[in-house]
């Protein structure tokens, strides 16, 4: 595993959302105009997956955004599970770990996040096996999903520290 063995972890509380994090998210969930179902059996989403309007009600089929409204919601979205990861993980991480589990909870979602052997396993400072643990969550509907194994392994190899 490549680490940067020059500079210890940073301490939770000085870790930032990096704009890194964003471009990622972006180029994951991708972008689209009017709300969809990304994956049978999911709640609608819009944008860059957001799930919930500004005003916090849940998006709709038929709800539609702009490029400018979707990034602003990715942002808000996506400071909001990060504040979720600094919570249930408080524990020092490299900035490419914290990016890797800001995507990871964006996706399946704080609760996810929080309740998951990933989450236990970052507590106890096990960091080489809560990054494994990022590639287990591949499904939807219990089956494996092509796209999120993908995705998985992108944020993996972000978390050991082999991303781009």
């Amino acid at each position: 595993m490549t680490q940067d063995s020059r500079s210890p972890r940073t301490a939770i509380a000085g870790l930032v959302l990096a704009a890194t994090t964003l471009v990622g998210l972006g180029l994951s969930e991708s972008y689209t105009d009017k709300a969809v179902i990304p994956v049978p059996g999911d709640v609608p989403t819009r944008g860059f997956g957001t799930t919930r309007n500004a005003d916090g009600s849940p998006v709709r089929m038929g709800d539609t955004t702009t490029p400018p409204r979707a990034l602003v919601d990715l942002l808000r979205d996506a400071s909001k599970f990060a504040r979720a990861v600094k919570r249930c993980a408080p524990v020092p991480m490299y900035p490419h770990e914290f990016s890797a589990f800001v995507q990871l909870t964006y996706n399946i979602g704080e609760s996810a996040f929080c309740g998951s052997t990933l989450a236990k396993k970052l507590n106890d400072r096990d960091y080489a096996g809560a990054c494994r643990e990022i590639l287990r969550w591949d499904r939807a509907g219990g089956r494996v999903v092509r796209g999120l194994t993908l995705r998985r392994k992108r944020e993996f190899t972000e978390c050991i520290g082999e991303g781009a």
